[in-house]
């Protein structure tokens, strides 16, 4: 049964997103995608500047089963990417809230509103 903390909202596609206290939103993958995944072994980081639309590709997890890709669940620029994930991409398996994938300035802060909530996710997923 997959780890789904309630503070969090989610896209049907996986990513999850937090609004932190400054405004910006924190974005990684759920438990039930790293667990789907498999050994995570390469991370394709997308850039700083760089502006997504919401639902729009913004990177790719490979592991040792498939390479998926990541899209952005709010629309807005990233701020900061997480460099640690270069060197220790497994990290995504061991803490997949604690390993973000990037951070952006939402243009939209209302869009997180029609992100799945953690009961909407887990019903989504099926448990």
């Amino acid at each position: 049964m997959s780890d789904i903390p309630a503070g969090l909202r989610f896209a049907e596609s996986h990513e999850w997103a937090r609004l932190e206290a400054d405004g910006t939103v924190t974005v990684g993958i759920s438990d039930h995608a790293q667990e789907a995944l498999g050994d995570v072994v390469f991370v394709e980081l997308t850039e700083v500047g760089k502006v997504f639309a919401a639902g729009d590709q913004s990177g790719v997890v490979e592991s040792v089963k498939a390479a998926s890709d990541i899209y952005s669940p709010v629309s807005g620029e990233v701020i900061a990417i997480n460099e640690e994930l270069g060197g220790a991409p497994e990290s995504l398996n061991t803490d997949p809230y604690g390993a973000w994938i990037f951070k952006l300035k939402p243009s939209n802060p209302a869009e997180l509103d029609k992100l799945l909530d953690a009961a909407g996710y887990k019903a989504a997923i099926g448990e």
